[in-house]
């Protein structure tokens, strides 16, 4: 089975949304990945249902699958990139980030979204681990709650730098939350060749029953930077055998969000690479 591409609109900031999924639309992919920001889908503006009806139309008129991500910057704080998270010191914080995840979940849904993605957030300095795991599991049980009502799975990220940093990460936060159906994993491919030990591949084939959203980019050992295809250090082969051989059905969404300076060269050229590989294979 051939995956199924998408490209993040975090890539694509400097375009109307419209213009967006229509390049996307033309180029030839398949789905997009749609991150809730100001400029896209504002999630905390005016008339939300409404505008999300008018998205839904797009989606539908182009052909394009999609799934909600909510890695926007400054969304919810003006000033904090990412803030507030789920592992806020200030209990209003928390709720804020959760009430933004459930807002996503119900944007999903009216969408017919595969999968809505989140990530813990950085353990706050003076925050102990075990507190932090506290609030998480805390924070995640209305998001959780609002995904099993809407049929839509939720997908943690792993992300570096996080509490939930990493492959035994996800699988911890699985533990503390009692293994809830709705909880899944969104795998960035980049992540996996920057931290984990094991091989990309590897690292799809572990996460393989979990998997509900899968990025993918370049990306160098050690560095956390997103990059082109061509400019890292993964072998894309056998990762894209590994994840075919799960059965993954959902989007594999190009994730390049530094780079909207030449999001539209760039959305281009990513899927002649992907598909380059596939004729190889």
């Amino acid at each position: 089975m051939s995956p199924r591409y998408g490209y993040g609109t975090n890539g694509l900031t400097d375009l109307r949304l419209d213009d967006a999924l229509g390049l996307l639309a033309d180029l030839g992919y398949e789905g997009v990945g749609l991150t809730l920001d100001h400029m896209h889908l504002d999630p905390t503006a005016p008339e939300l249902a409404a505008r999300t009806r008018r998205v839904a139309r797009r989606l539908t008129a182009l052909g394009l699958d999609v799934t909600v991500e909510t890695g926007a910057r400054y969304v919810l704080d003006p000033r904090r990139k990412h803030g507030p998270t789920l592992l806020d010191p200030d209990p209003a914080g928390r709720a804020a980030r959760t009430g933004l995840l459930v807002t996503a979940v119900q944007v999903a849904a009216d969408l017919g979204a595969h999968a809505v993605h989140c990530f813990s957030g950085v353990t706050p300095a003076g925050t102990d681990t075990d507190t932090a795991w506290k609030r998480l599991e805390e924070a995640m049980g209305p998001v959780l709650d609002a995904a099993e009502a809407a049929g839509v799975p939720l997908a943690v990220e792993p992300e570096p730098g996080h509490l939930v940093g990493d492959l035994a990460g996800f699988h911890e936060l699985r533990r503390r939350l009692g293994d809830p159906g709705p909880l899944g994993l969104t795998l960035d491919i980049g992540h996996c060749q920057c931290l984990e030990p094991r091989s990309p591949a590897d690292c799809v084939r572990e996460a393989g029953p979990w998997l509900r959203h899968v990025q993918i980019e370049d990306m160098r050992r050690g560095v956390h930077e997103h990059l082109p295809f061509g400019d890292g250090e993964i072998d894309f082969p056998p990762v894209l055998d590994a994840l075919a051989a799960t059965g993954y059905q959902g989007l594999t969404v190009v994730e390049l969000p530094r780079h909207s300076h030449a999001g539209p060269e760039l959305a281009r050229t990513s899927l002649d690479f992907l598909r380059a590989l596939e004729v190889r294979a």
